[in-house]
């Protein structure tokens, strides 16, 4: 019992006490897994349980910096809850104890329930649970000091000759007189403690971050990078029209930098070459197991593809084209024996996530990649080394498995995807669609001739045209960029005089089948969204 303490330092070493316990399993994680760290635990439990509406909400409002805002809510609940351990740790520190062993059991259970875990990821939530639990056990030691009362003044019955021995001190309330058996509280103590217990989580937050980087393979993206080899079947060359070069239109090839990412994995998935194996089984007459080497060793190929995202609203960000390499999926399965029943790829990520692909789809002689390669360099560690899924035609979630490690042959009626029982197809072809990319929606123009450019897609068909109006005149025909084939968005550009005043600017495409996007509103949820793009401008 610490009830002298007063209720700020108590919560104050409540949170210091929690970050020991969260820097020490951050340490303990880097060593076993990432993933095992009880905020990546409890974070990837939390992302497998939301609901599709706060999927999206989470997405349209964070962006792409919605795994950090997730973490970020994670460790501020967490200080929140410390904090009151820290205040029942004045009365009684079980309480506070009590408080961490269940901070460890939480964490445990989260990494062990995770597909991906393995038999030390318990390590981290405990070893961390019990770091916070000693933490707490110091810095709730008697931090007052004998001889004074509550308010830092000597007491009598300790004052030397020099300071009047003998003379008698006014007779005090009882009230005032219980100070002197606190003790004085050194505040210079508390925050030196709590400076001592962060330095602690730091070290190990960041020794962890360290270790973890190096975990993250660069230096085997390096190797790989030395040995990658050329590709059996080239791409055709990117015509010299593909890019029309206009001042905040999208580059027909996305840099790998800015290439959108959204996925399930709260920490990047750190998986060697050396250790990777695919593995192919289910309705096949020879299942197969392929190591990475294994898979250089096969023809690669070479393919223009833009991925898009179920998650993307119209005119959203989340689509990007690059140059993949890799091998033919095809191929892969008509060697393990495809049965002739089987309608349904349920490839497995290493963190667990699951995507169920079409056979038929991937069987029709399209570029569904088994990609190693992204824009002439080792696939990024954020879009899925050492491999990934590319399937071109169909939303990320039912074909771009990020990671991949295992592939079962199967049916839609008999297995079901990640997504599938949180609301979302089964099946997600994508939608043709199109986007206004200059001017900006509320940009200021000035009056007279402007430039009008985005880009459309409709991967596996191919764009065939794009229209443009403004406000209620009627649609007018765009120039349309070349492309070297069907699986890749497509440019287009359109000059217009725009009166001074508030205008309207809408787009539409029109795939190479013959069909115009709709008009209809419709959400990302359940299969992609529709509609127009439409921006609104003021011209001056």
């Amino acid at each position: 019992m610490n009830s002298k303490l007063p209720r700020w330092a108590a919560a104050l070493y409540g949170v210091v006490a929690a970050a020991i316990a969260l820097g020490v399993a951050q340490l303990i994680g880097a060593v076993t897994s990432v993933q095992a760290s009880p905020v990546i635990a409890v974070g990837g439990a939390f992302v497998d349980r939301t609901p599709p509406w706060l999927k999206e909400f989470a997405i349209r409002t964070f962006g792409q910096n919605d795994k950090l805002a997730l973490i970020v809510g994670i460790v501020a609940v967490v200080a929140v809850i410390a904090a009151a351990m820290g205040l029942l740790s004045r009365y009684r520190l079980g309480y506070g104890l009590a408080g961490f062993a269940a901070f460890g059991v939480v964490g445990a259970i989260a990494a062990m329930t995770r597909p991906d875990a393995g038999q030390f990821d318990i390590l981290p939530s405990l070893v961390g649970a019990a770091a916070g639990a000693w933490g707490l056990s110091l810095l709730f030691r008697d931090t007052s000091v004998p001889g004074y009362d509550a308010d830092g003044r000597v007491l009598a019955s300790v004052r030397t000759k020099e300071q009047g021995e003998g003379v008698a001190e006014p007779e005090r309330p009882p009230i005032m007189r219980a100070g002197q058996e606190l003790g004085y509280v050194d505040r210079r103590m508390v925050l030196a403690r709590a400076g001592i217990g962060i330095g602690v989580a730091g070290v190990g937050a960041l020794i962890g971050g360290v270790i973890g980087s190096r975990r993250d393979v660069e230096a085997a993206r390096t190797g790989v990078a030395r040995t990658l080899p050329r590709p059996a079947v080239a791409a055709k060359p990117i015509p010299a029209g593909a890019d029309l070069r206009i001042k905040g239109l999208s580059p027909f090839v996305t840099p790998a930098r800015d290439f959108y990412r959204v996925d399930t994995a709260l920490a990047i998935p750190a998986v060697s070459p050396d250790d990777w194996i695919l593995k192919i089984h289910g309705m096949v007459d020879r299942p197969i197991q392929l190591t990475f080497a294994d898979l250089l060793k096969r023809p690669l190929i070479e393919a223009d593809v833009t991925l898009t995202c179920v998650s993307n609203d119209v005119g959203g960000p989340y689509i990007g084209n690059a140059r993949w390499l890799g091998a033919r999926l095809a191929d892969v399965l008509r060697e393990a024996g495809l049965q002739k029943d089987a309608d349904m790829l349920l490839s497995v990520s290493q963190d667990g996530f699951t995507c169920g692909t079409p056979v038929d789809i991937v069987m029709d002689g399209r570029d569904a990649l088994l990609a190693v390669a992204m824009n002439g360099e080792v696939l990024p560690a954020a879009h899925g080394f050492p491999v990934r899924q590319v399937v071109p035609g169909l939303y990320g979630y039912v074909s771009a498995t990020k990671w991949v490690t295992e592939i079962k042959v199967t049916r839609f009626d008999r297995d079901e995807a990640y997504w599938t029982p949180r609301g979302w197809s089964a099946q997600g072809p994508i939608k043709t669609e199109s986007r206004i990319d200059v001017p900006k929606g509320a940009d200021s123009v000035p009056a007279g001739r402007t430039t009008i450019a985005g880009v459309a897609w409709a991967q596996h068909k191919g764009v065939e045209a794009v229209e443009v109006r403004v406000d209620i005149e009627p649609w007018r025909q765009a120039r349309l960029a070349d492309v070297p084939g069907p699986d890749t968005w497509r440019q287009w550009s359109i000059e217009w005089d725009l009166p001074r005043g508030d205008h309207e600017i809408q787009v539409r495409a029109t795939d190479v089948t013959g069909y115009t996007q709709t008009p209809e509103v419709a959400p990302p949820a359940p299969d992609g969204a529709s509609g127009y793009h439409t921006i609104s401008v003021h011209v001056t």
